[in-house]
């Protein structure tokens, strides 16, 4: 009798058949007749590991979520903070061409809440954290980790969408530098960078403050955040 778990199991044949399909012929092609054929199980049992087909591609979503942050958090950070969001971009960016389909699954079709799409956020604001501790961040951190997020996905499904042959080669390039330009300072020459990039840098820091009660810390942490809000956001 076959197990649920492991590498061999059914759930883990179903995904991969799934994948493959998805990779070869795009979502319309993972079908349950078509999945349990490719993974050599009955249709019943998709429907008991899954509950339906969108709960199906969910996990084929997870599963590509979990394959990318495996690379993503296999990369060391580098002393350049701004540079590490760079090469994040363009793995990123890397990723979507490589496996459009899938690209599309996890940032098209995937609802709001998603255990996988909260992890890459998490991994992206990390990236942010490091530049607002650095103090080269011009904006709150919420706001540079959506325009990321918002500038990214978009400019990938944008080059998905348009014949190979017909891809702007300096897009992606162009959209990264302008959000970095909107997002980030230079390295200060000078000990005092402005209060702008010094609030961000310690609002970054709260997290290892220990000296201050929660309520105080949440004075502070609100303080902080009206001074990047409200000179950042010009």
């Amino acid at each position: 009798m076959e197990t649920e778990g492991g590498a061999d199991g059914p759930r883990e044949r179903i995904v991969a058949a799934a994948l493959r399909l998805l990779e070869e012929d795009g979502a319309e092609a993972v079908s349950t007749r078509a999945v349990s054929a490719a993974a050599g199980v009955q249709a019943p049992t998709i429907y008991r590991l899954f509950g339906d087909k969108q709960g199906l591609l969910d996990a084929v979503a997870a599963h590509g979520f979990a394959s990318y942050l495996a690379t993503k958090t296999a990369t060391e950070p580098g002393d350049d903070p701004v540079q590490d969001l760079r090469e994040g971009w363009d793995l990123h960016v890397g990723l979507g061409l490589a496996h459009p389909a899938l690209y599309r699954l996890m940032y098209a079709r995937t609802g709001p809440g998603s255990p996988a799409a909260t992890a890459a956020v998490d991994v992206l604001a990390q990236h942010i954290g490091r530049i607002a501790e650095a103090g080269r961040l011009r904006v709150p951190e919420d706001r540079a980790v959506g325009l990321v997020r918002a500038v990214g996905e978009g400019t990938t499904l944008t080059l998905i969408a348009t014949p190979e042959g017909q891809r702007d080669p300096l897009l992606a390039t162009s959209a990264r530098e302008a959000v970095i330009a909107a997002i980030t300072t230079d390295a200060p020459a000078l000990p005092d960078p402005g209060p702008v990039p010094a609030a961000a840098a310690l609002r970054a820091a709260l997290p290892d403050v220990d000296t201050l009660s929660a309520a105080e810390l949440g004075v502070l942490r609100e303080w902080l955040d009206r001074i990047t809000a409200a000179q950042g956001g010009t």
